[in-house]
């Protein structure tokens, strides 16, 4: 089955909010088996709305939309849609209920204008809401199908769940499974020179990607289910982590603090951090994992030299002689952060983040990152080689991987290992 994705509202073309719609749905099509071809967004304008859909439903056996299924008279891709397949709305007594029951819970009348949600395609399968007033539905017609979701994504994303996922798979023709190996310390080129061999591959297939300082390999099979395409994957996704070795630290992991949160509990370990520069990135990483209070209980963002003076102990000579920016402060502030937190490893960061360079002349994108136990102190150096206008969120980010790859190693018994980081690796 082929798929084409409707995307509706003005402020997704104005830019006003980012569409995380589009990689939710495609990813999910992905993994039944629905080809998905062609990605459209368009405004809140009926006749376009209607040249997109008939173009669509030309060339696609499902099309699916989201957005535009609000109360108000902008909102017209329930309407649109119903007249490119010939089907009149009709009231959805459940849908009207529910949304009824919606505002009671809120203590609220629900106002007259949201009864136009409960008017749905006559004959359609509709998908109840649990989390808004906006049912969705799917209607059939000459062997296309035409599938309504609301916009907002913790909406949209329950109902795909719930009822399209189901209604889906009926067409499904097998599955489609991917694995990803997330590494860190290795540029995308040289990662994908190291298993050159295995990107021709038909099934599996074998896909590099970079971002922010890390790279990553999808692998996808399909197969007639899940088991099979499993089976599949394993001996591939092994060689590969295989040959990338120590740069790889998670398979189906989403993020380097994922996987240190879930190694410091294993292991039932407290970390603790000192940033200067990433201004409380690393803790923001790290408390975004559920569970991390478990392990994770003080961050100190000593911004101001004063700060890493009077907290974490920082020699003022030090900081008169070096700057601040230097290897000697940020082990005294790795140092006075395990000291004040009583944590059995902490972390350190200072360096420049940019955009202009220093009172020395140095560019930025270069930091210095410390961890220690209190017996035992690594040191790193980074050098990002961003130095432009925006390079400033870039450097942060790449300098709180590092940080928390760091823990990563330590933690998986690397601690002082030798690690080379070059401007492909940061790329």
């Amino acid at each position: 089955m082929t798929c084409e994705l409707v995307f509706v509202g003005t402020e997704l073309l104005l830019g006003d909010i980012l569409n995380t719609n589009a990689q939710y749905l495609s990813r999910q099509l992905a993994a039944l088996g629905i080809s998905v071809l062609h990605q459209s967004v368009v405004g809140d304008n009926p006749e376009r709305l209607r040249q997109v859909l008939e173009t669509a439903l030309s060339r696609a056996d499902l099309v699916m939309t989201t957005g535009g299924l609000g109360p108000t008279k902008d909102d017209l891709t329930k309407e649109v849609c119903a007249a490119c397949f010939q089907k009149k709305l009709v009231l959805h007594d459940e849908s009207l209920r529910r949304m009824k029951a919606y505002f009671a819970v809120k203590g609220v009348e629900m106002p007259k204008t949201n009864e136009k949600q409960a008017w749905m395609p006559e004959g359609a399968v509709i998908f109840a809401n649990d989390n808004g007033t906006a049912p969705g539905c799917a209607m059939e017609k000459d062997g296309k199908r035409l599938m309504m979701l609301p916009g907002p994504p913790r909406e949209m994303r329950a109902m795909f769940q719930s009822g399209a996922l189901p209604y889906l798979r009926r067409f499904s023709d097998g599955v489609i499974v991917s694995t990803e190996i997330r590494t860190f310390g290795i540029g995308e080129s040289a990662m994908a020179q190291t298993v050159s061999d295995l990107l021709d591959h038909e099934n599996p297939t074998v896909a590099p990607y970079a971002k922010s300082g890390e790279a990553m390999l999808r692998v996808t099979a399909k197969a007639q289910n899940e088991a099979e395409a499993r089976a599949l994957l394993k001996p591939v996704v092994g060689e590969i982590v295989s040959r990338l070795g120590d740069k790889v630290y998670g398979v189906d992991v989403p993020n380097l603090e994922t996987a240190v949160v879930k190694r410091l509990r294993q292991l039932g370990l407290t970390l603790a951090a000192a940033e200067s520069c990433t201004a409380g990135l690393i803790a923001k990483r790290l408390t975004d994992i559920p569970g991390a209070s478990d392990v994770f209980g003080c961050g100190v963002v000593s911004y101001r030299n004063e700060i890493k003076q009077k907290l974490l102990g920082v020699d003022p000579q030090l900081i008169a002689r070096e700057t601040a920016v230097c290897e000697a402060v940020a082990v005294q502030m790795a140092a006075g952060a395990l000291s004040q937190s009583g944590a059995d490893l902490a972390v350190s960061v200072t360096g420049l983040a940019g955009p202009g360079k220093d009172e020395r002349g140095r560019e930025p994108g270069l930091a210095y990152l410390a961890l220690t136990d209190g017996s035992r102190t690594e040191t790193r150096t980074v050098h990002t080689g961003q130095t432009g206008p925006d390079c400033r969120d870039y450097n942060r980010t790449v300098f709180a991987s590092h940080a928390l790859d760091m823990v990563r190693r330590y933690l998986s018994g690397r601690f002082g290992a030798v690690i080379t980081f070059s401007k492909d690796c940061d790329a």
